[in-house]
């Protein structure tokens, strides 16, 4: 029996599991913070780090129930119609429910006492425990022969993406880096489900980011996003 204790925790642009890029590196503009966790937050263990250009996470998929792993699993890039064993599969629903995902590291901020890491191209949900950090080393972890299985490549992005008047005009007011560039790429990526992507008819969708709420349709093959709104914090306080 094994224990292990996070060394950090994701804060992350994605706010739940529905339009999480389903592997790493899919929408370079999807961002988050490694935040460490004392006693691992020393500026002395992350040195040498910001020489690399890339790392792996290692994590937990805490956004699922435990304990119901199956030994086969219906791959999304298979249209979900084909059933493959979950050792050769990256499904969340594992035996041990670990990830890992390689990610681009942006920049190490070491302030005030905390350490964190500045992430792009994630594919983590929001306040997801990492168990280890490792710096991507390319001669060895990456190799240009190996052998695909069913996603021997990159899945094709051909969804178009419009936004409404006014989701283009929050988008150009959003602080927060390039907002309409993160949902243009995401939406790329067509996150539905399999099974609903043959379906002609209009369909509507809505997806958390950041403390957004994201609401677009897909129309004619293309997705339109219609609007943008900002949640408000709960504060416990009767209205």
């Amino acid at each position: 029996m094994f224990s292990f204790a996070p060394i950090g925790v994701i804060r992350s642009c994605f706010g739940e599991k529905f339009g999480i890029p389903r592997q790493p590196g899919l929408v370079p503009a999807a961002r988050a913070t490694l935040e460490l966790l004392p006693p691992y937050n020393q500026p002395a263990a992350v040195r040498g780090l910001d020489d690399f250009s890339h790392l792996w996470l290692i994590f937990v998929f805490h956004g699922i129930p435990w304990g119901q792993w199956q030994p086969t699993v219906r791959p999304p890039r298979l249209g979900g119609n084909r059933r493959l064993g979950v050792f050769a599969s990256r499904s969340p629903f594992r035996p041990n429910p670990i990830g890992l995902s390689a990610v681009r590291l942006e920049q190490v901020e070491i302030a005030q006492g905390q350490v964190r890491l500045h992430l792009a191209g994630i594919d983590l949900l929001d306040g997801t425990p990492v168990l280890d950090i490792k710096p991507y080393v390319p001669y060895a972890d990456a190799i240009p022969e190996a052998a695909g299985g069913f996603a021997p490549t990159a899945p094709e992005t051909t969804l178009k993406v419009a936004f409404s008047p006014a989701a283009s005009a929050f988008c150009a007011a959003w602080p927060e880096g390039d907002l309409r560039e993160l949902i243009s790429q995401l939406l790329r990526q067509d996150p539905r489900p399999a099974y609903e992507r043959a379906n002609p008819a209009p369909q509507a969708y809505g997806m958390k980011l950041y403390n957004l709420d994201v609401h677009w349709e897909i129309r004619g093959g293309a997705a339109q996003v219609m609007d943008i709104v900002e949640r408000v914090a709960d504060t416990g306080q009767p209205g």
